[in-house]
């Protein structure tokens, strides 16, 4: 095998694994709880207050508010199935990382962005955003 086949093949490798490693650091929780429609395991991981965008909802809601506002979204967007939510870009520095993702829901696919900042050991959702695409 030649050593440009070879530094190519690492470089895959690297690419691959830092690909996955990125994603990785989106709360697994987070995740499952977009792909299942289940507004309670997310609201877990609000802050006290959150700036939400969801529909015609647009302000800075409670944790309960935002949680009641999410439901009711669910309800009437019920997510596809268990993929369907697939985060398309995660970036960021220490403390806060920003996700957008794609939902798709039995009514049509929605743009998802969230900002996650970290707090002692936990990270908390300051923003977030459905957008209809």
């Amino acid at each position: 095998m030649s050593i440009l086949k070879k530094i190519s093949i690492l470089i895959i490798l690297i690419t691959a694994v830092t690909a996955k490693v990125t994603f990785a650091q989106v709360p697994n929780d987070i995740i499952v709880s977009f792909e299942t429609g289940n507004s309670k395991l997310l609201s877990g991981f609000f802050n006290q207050n959150v700036e939400l965008v969801v529909m015609d909802n647009d302000n800075v809601y409670s944790k309960s508010q935002a949680e009641q506002i999410v439901n009711n979204f669910f309800s009437s967007f019920a997510p596809v199935d268990e993929d369907a939510f697939t985060i398309i870009h995660n970036s960021g520095k220490q403390g806060a990382k920003s996700v957008i993702g794609k939902l798709k829901t039995n009514k049509g696919n929605f743009r998802v962005y969230f900002l996650l900042k970290q707090d002692g050991t936990k990270e908390y959702i300051h923003q977030l955003r459905i957008e209809k695409q």
